[in-house]
């Protein structure tokens, strides 16, 4: 059926209105419950995990930088939708099995913390070794100038690029959907698949996406005039 068709078809137009309404709410409930709270965890873990990769990337310790150097880069060199189907589907053959949720958190922390490393790594490198000399002649160890002194600079550095990675987790909570996370993403499949309606269905969910991370950014816009406020 064109579309012209389509608009001129009152009863398609009331069934396909009636469709809309009826999804648009567990579309928003899923993304509430677990699109959100799943994009949440999973990058503040991640960012926990992306502080320590990127301290011991920096470390003179050869074997922490090896550790993180390789973590690093098996997590940016393969897809993360092969790396949800290995945690998943891959490691009950050897005796481990994850639930769908723990799963997706798993998955999607390990590559926060990859991509976010370098994120940190790149903020800390950005302080001048000034504030570091100026820091250990006050004597502070290697540990204080970078907890007090260092770390509070590549912060306010790393917000807008931090900022936009939970923007891209927030999307790529759809990737959650092949591993049986009941997210917005597997919603509008089984709304879909109910009604025979994709298009309208998927357009619908893209629309929610796309208000969620309308939202998001304006945050992230007043997030990061908080922090210019701080530079000289």
């Amino acid at each position: 059926m064109s579309l012209i068709s389509m608009f001129a078809n009152p009863e398609r137009m009331a069934r396909l209105t009636d469709i809309a309404q009826s999804s648009f709410f567990p579309l928003v409930k899923a993304a509430l419950t677990f699109s959100l709270s799943l994009a949440l965890i999973s990058f503040v873990i991640g960012l926990v995990l992306a502080i320590f990769t990127a301290i011991a990337r920096l470390s003179k310790n050869n074997i922490l930088r090896g550790i993180a150097r390789f973590y690093v880069s098996i997590i940016r060199g393969t897809p993360l939708l092969v790396q949800l189907f290995i945690i998943f589907f891959g490691l009950p053959s050897i005796g481990i099995t994850i639930d769908p949720f723990p799963s997706a958190i798993i998955g999607f922390s390990l590559n926060v913390g990859a991509y976010g490393s370098e994120i940190v790594r790149a903020a800390i490198l950005s302080i001048s070794k000034g504030q570091w000399e100026a820091a250990f002649s006050i004597g502070f160890s290697y540990r204080q100038a970078l907890r007090w002194i260092i770390l509070p600079q590549a912060a306010r550095v790393s917000v807008p690029p931090l900022a936009n990675s939970f923007i891209s987790l927030v999307k790529d909570t759809s990737l959650a959907a092949t591993i049986l996370v009941p997210e917005m993403f597997r919603k509008a499949q089984e709304i879909a698949a109910a009604t025979f309606e994709p298009l309208l269905v998927y357009s619908e969910a893209a629309l929610v996406y796309w208000v969620i991370c309308m939202v998001l950014s304006f945050f992230q816009d007043r997030l990061e005039r908080y922090f210019d406020r701080y530079v000289a």
